[in-house]
């Protein structure tokens, strides 16, 4: 017997990937098209639609024929957090997609900010709600709909246009506790109308249309499911899904989240919360991280100099390895200064009190969130580029005090098709809601 498999797509900023995995979780297979780069200009950054479906194209064109006539049952799809485009109600682009880091429309924010909650996601010039209020006044046609990037590629799929998720409908303003529009919108001059329907994240929304299966190889039993956005298809990829388990990114910043069962929303350190099945993901993002080892060392000269490193003996330096002044999370100062002397004349020592600086705030991130309400985390996945380094996960989990592993599973694509294989009915043939039903 032949067992289905199920798809995850990531969109990242640069390109889309495609993963396939089966019944167990392993990757049966995997694709990846690049992106045109964004088009900038100032703060303005956008991507054509189009080009999105085509890279996701490609990626089924190399993709399907591996699978050698495995059917796929269903298909999740994540996407930047707050890109956004207005459509018509076919799914044709009325203005181009403003990506997430397009921070244009500081007019619009302001005017968020006169009314929305203190701790509402929605405020911000680069929210998705900003970007709205934005193009709403630039378009003609008075009939549209508002549409994330994940959201735009399940139009696609499904020939339905106007449903989105709870993960990305955040930053456009929705109530995740209370699960709706909440009526505040409506006095900035949001049309209820043009806003789509939210369903939680792994939800079977429709199967694939007959345009798209043909298009893309697949049946017309495949479901699509409500997607989500990448960080957290990045979450679901390392597999924390108990309460009280953390993943920490070792990128060019650090970003620490953790499960827990009630949601924790702070303004003033940038937290705020994202339903997750039955629990909340709730997180920070320091200015520290990778981008500050890059100023002093290369990746290689880290890897060599790393390995002549005692984790167990620290080294008693006291550091706040920022990149440049300001800070976020743990610690809310824009005018905080970066902590980098005294620099000893071993390298190595000025490496391992960078790491300890890192760790530092890493175990700060973790008791600010336990002293609002989050779980204490019982242990904690690392993803990122700094996830390979043994010597820093051994400092770490001295600092932090907790067991620190790499996650065997980073990859967002991955998480998006583990969504989709727990998505109740996507592993049946029975007929998933039309267009129509949804409508």
């Amino acid at each position: 017997m032949i067992h289905p498999c199920h798809i995850g797509v990531d969109f990242g900023t640069s390109g889309c990937r495609a993963m396939a995995i089966d019944r167990d979780g392993v990757v049966i297979s995997s694709a990846r098209r690049a992106l045109p780069a964004s088009v900038r200009d100032g703060r303005t950054a956008t991507q054509r639609p189009e080009d999105w479906w085509a890279a996701l194209r490609g990626c089924f064109a190399d993709l399907v024929p591996r699978l050698h006539g495995r059917p796929v049952a269903g298909i999740a799809v994540d996407g930047t957090s707050a890109s956004l485009l207005l459509a018509d109600r076919d799914g044709r682009p009325l203005t181009p997609a403003h990506m997430y880091d397009d921070a244009s429309f500081g007019d619009a924010a302001e005017r968020i900010g006169k009314i929305a909650p203190e701790n509402s996601p929605a405020r911000g010039a680069t929210s998705a709600l900003a970007k709205y209020l934005g193009l709403a006044e630039r378009i003609a046609k008075p009939d549209f709909v508002a549409l994330h990037q994940a959201d735009w590629i399940v139009g696609r799929l499904t020939g339905i246009w106007n449903v989105s998720d709870e993960n990305n409908a955040l930053k456009l303003g929705y109530d995740v506790r209370d699960r709706c529009w909440p009526d505040w919108l409506n006095r900035i001059g949001v049309k209820p109308e043009t806003l789509p329907q939210v369903v939680p994240a792994g939800q079977p929304i429709a199967s694939v249309s007959d345009a798209a299966a043909a298009e893309l190889g697949l049946s017309t039993d495949t479901c699509v499911v409500s997607g989500t956005t990448d960080s957290i298809a990045g979450f679901i990829a390392t597999g924390a899904n108990r309460l009280g388990d953390a993943v920490t990114s070792l990128g060019t910043t650090l970003v620490v989240k953790v499960l827990s069962g009630r949601p924790i929303d702070d303004a003033r350190f940038g937290i705020y919360s994202h339903r997750l099945g039955e629990h909340w993901l709730v997180g920070g993002a320091s200015n520290c991280g990778g981008a500050t080892l890059l100023q002093f060392f290369t990746t290689d000269e880290m890897r060599r100099l790393s390995e002549t490193i005692d984790p167990e003996d620290d080294s008693g330096l006291d550091y706040y390895p920022l990149p440049g002044t300001g800070e976020r999370f743990p610690i809310a100062d824009p005018m905080l200064a970066p902590r980098l002397t005294p620099r000893p004349d071993d390298d190595a020592c000025f490496l391992q009190g960078l790491l300890e600086g890192l760790a530092r705030v890493e175990a700060k991130g973790y008791i600010l969130l336990e002293t609002l309400g989050a779980p204490r985390p019982k242990r904690v996945l690392t993803i990122g580029g700094g996830a390979a380094n043994t010597a820093w996960s051994r400092i770490r989990e001295r600092v932090v005090g907790l067991p620190v592993t790499a996650a065997r599973q980073t990859e967002a694509a991955y998480g998006a098709a583990l969504l989709a294989q727990n998505a109740a009915g996507c592993g049946h043939k029975e007929r998933q809601p039309s267009a129509q039903d949804i409508r």
